[in-house]
Order: C-alpha cells, then structure tokens, then sequence
C-alpha cells in the first residue's frame, strides 16, 4: 500500500484487474488503470483506491498515488473479442471495496471516476464527495451492469441503484458495447434508456468506437465523430476517454470540447496494446491542431 499525503486532483476507484490472454500473458488493466495513467500522462496528480492480491507491475504506477486494501486475490477477466464484439470471463475477484478504503483527505479530490468492474463498489461512495462548485463526480457504470455465472461468463443484468445514483453525478460515461446487451442488442431500446437517464444526470456520455460518441444532455443528443486510428487494442479506450472527457471539462466547463478532446485522446490508446497508446498532452495537442 503507498499513500501520499497530498489531495490529489484526479481520483478513480474500482477494482484494477490482470487481463489474461491465451498465451498465458496478462495485462495490467481496469477502468482505475487506465482512467490514472491518462491523467497523470495529461499532466494531473491522479490517485488510485483500489483492492488486489498486490500492485501488478508497480513500475506501471510510478507516479500515481495508490491506496491498495490486499485481498487474497486480483480481479482477472479474459476478454475475446469477435468482429468488434467481446465476450467476457471473469475468473478471479478481488474483495469488494468500503468507502472507510478512501484516505480521508481524498475526499476532497476536485475530480472522482468511480469505476467499478465487478460490482465491487456500493452507491454509498457516490455520497462520500462532497458537492461543491467546480468539482466532478462521475462513474462508468459497467461494473453495475455486470452479472457472471458459475463458469464466469459475465452476462447483462439490471442497474438496480441507477435512480439512486445517477442524480448525485455530474456525469455518467459509458458504451455502447455494455449498454446493448443489457438492451437485448436493440439499438432504439439503448438510446431510449440512455435518453431515460439523461434525464436524471446533467451529463451523459456514451462511446460507440469507431463511430464516436453521443452525448446527452436532459434527452438531446448531439453526436461527434471518432479520430481516424489504426486500431490494435481497443481495451480500455473507454475509460481513457472518460479521464480525458472529465479532465478537460475540469479545465474548460465546454462538454462538446470535452468529447472532442477525449475522441481525440482514446484515439491514440487503440493504436497500441494496453496502456502503451495513452498520450501525453503534447501529442494530443498536435493531434488536434492537424
């Protein structure tokens, strides 16, 4: 466990997870992973809350503040992915977390990603941060959208807590890739859920890969188009745009610059394996001027 004592500006909680391959090889991945290298790699202190067996590849996280609870193992997926569409396994699962896991002085962290992977974390945290001016709470829900069976295979099942939560965000980030299961792979039925919850979180953002993102506000929906990438690894290039969406929103207040710039931003990530693609801010910069 490493602690620092400075607030940092940007905080992710959720369990990180192993993402194993066929080989036998693992990753280092989570929406807490990705959601803190893209902030520290942009330039913020970023801060990690999370439970596992220990720190994979603690070189990855130099840099990053980390509060790791042990747990007697790491969340481990295998993720296969068929014509742009994954299949998922979960074959290990970390301890689900407590709000007591959060340093106190963390509490006033001015930008909070809840990201949960394995229903891990309770709507009791989204009432840990206090609201103020200026601050951002937001979540990727995935986690809260998850259910696995006696084999692992992670299937759709009901966020029962969403009128809960939803009105004590700032903003909600997630896919279309987690979304559509859970809408019986019907299209019209995930945009009129995802309208139904605009309608309670001033803010929603959904990610459609290759074809953008929308984003909602109280039902309207306004769409922007994807970066042109060559695209190798499209893991966690959801939760690098949601970093970069919140980052940027945290700087300028303008949540059409803020899908823009994370458009651009997960536009690197899927163009390397892993957390290799995440950028820095220079070459987003560049990236956007041409």
């Amino acid at each position: 466990m490493k602690v620092e004592a400075q607030t940092p500006q940007f905080l992710t909680i959720g369990h990180l997870t192993r993402d194993s391959y066929a080989d036998g090889s693992f990753s280092v991945g989570g929406t807490v992973t990705f959601a803190a290298l893209t902030a520290y790699r942009l330039g913020l202190a970023a801060a990690i809350v999370t439970c596992a067996e220990k720190l994979p590849v603690p070189e990855l996280f130099s840099g990053i503040a980390v509060h790791l609870r042990r747990s007697t193992r790491t969340t481990t997926f295998v993720n296969r992915y068929t014509d742009g569409f994954r299949t998922q396994y979960l074959v290990a699962r970390s301890d689900v977390l407590s709000v007591n896991d959060v340093p106190p002085n963390w509490c006033n962290t001015p930008i909070v990603l809840l990201g949960p992977l394995a229903q891990e974390l309770t709507p009791e945290f989204v009432t840990l941060f206090p609201r103020r001016p200026g601050a951002l709470m937001a979540a990727t829900p995935q986690g809260w959208l998850r259910r696995w069976d006696a084999d692992g295979r992670v299937w759709p099942t009901t966020w029962h807590a969403a009128e809960q939560v939803l009105p004590l965000l700032d903003s909600l980030i997630l896919s279309y890739d987690d979304l559509l299961p859970f809408a019986d792979g019907n299209r019209a039925k995930a945009d009129a859920l995802l309208a139904h919850w605009s309608m309670q979180v001033p803010l929603l953002v959904a990610t459609d890969g290759c074809h953008g993102a929308t984003l909602l506000r109280h039902g309207t929906a306004q769409r922007f188009p994807a970066y042109t990438a060559r695209e190798i690894d499209p893991t966690g290039a959801g939760d690098v745009f949601a970093a970069a969406f919140l980052i940027h929103l945290y700087w300028h207040k303008d949540a059409e610059q803020a899908v823009n710039f994370a458009n651009c931003v997960a536009s690197f990530s899927i163009e390397q394996a892993g957390v290799q693609g995440i950028p820095s801010l220079e070459m987003v910069q560049t990236r956007l001027r041409t």
